[in-house]
């Protein structure tokens, strides 16, 4: 372990430059990783013979590495946001289909937070209400109350939108 008084002396020389190097690489994270990079450095079994030289190639592997994970997970997100779960999907060929996703979508926006979270775990992640009240911390009975709460909700708000337009040709 490294002696605190020289990680102090390491974290005044080399901290502020460290920043703002990484946040070339690493925008907004930045800070994290330089703090991820002085903690890895902390709990080195043994200290660096160029301790700014690791510095700078620990933060700039911990910043390529966020950038990546942050892109991937950007990608994941853009990927999961396209697909939409069967009761929200419409046929093309169907004139008469009554539902409008954008519409859908827009009522559960408007849920209170703990019944949105159960509908789009329970519709998007399509986890079942054992696994929500583990996730959520909330009994499997109260997690059943907040998914029927939450459609019912979803469905009043949607009767308008949900009945066909007439054409008019």
């Amino acid at each position: 372990m490294t002696d605190p008084g020289k990680l102090s002396a390491w974290f005044e020389a080399h901290a502020a430059r460290l920043v703002l190097y990484a946040r070339q690489l690493a925008g907004e994270r930045a800070p994290d990783v330089v703090q991820d990079a002085f903690v890895r450095l902390m709990q080195a079994p043994r200290e660096p013979s160029n301790v700014k030289a690791w510095l700078y190639r620990a933060v700039r592997n911990a910043a390529v590495s966020s950038a990546r994970t942050e892109q991937a997970r950007a990608r994941r997100h853009e990927r999961l946001g396209r697909q939409q779960p069967a009761w929200f999907q419409t046929s093309a060929d169907d004139d008469n289909d009554p539902l409008d996703a954008a519409a859908a979508q827009s009522c559960l926006a408007g849920l209170p937070a703990p019944l949105r979270e159960v509908v789009v775990l329970r519709i998007w992640a399509g986890m079942s209400f054992a696994e929500i009240a583990e996730t959520t911390g909330l009994p499997v009975s109260t997690v059943f109350d907040h998914y029927r709460r939450g459609l019912a909700a979803v469905r009043q708000a949607m009767e308008g939108s949900c009945h066909p337009t007439t054409k008019l040709n």
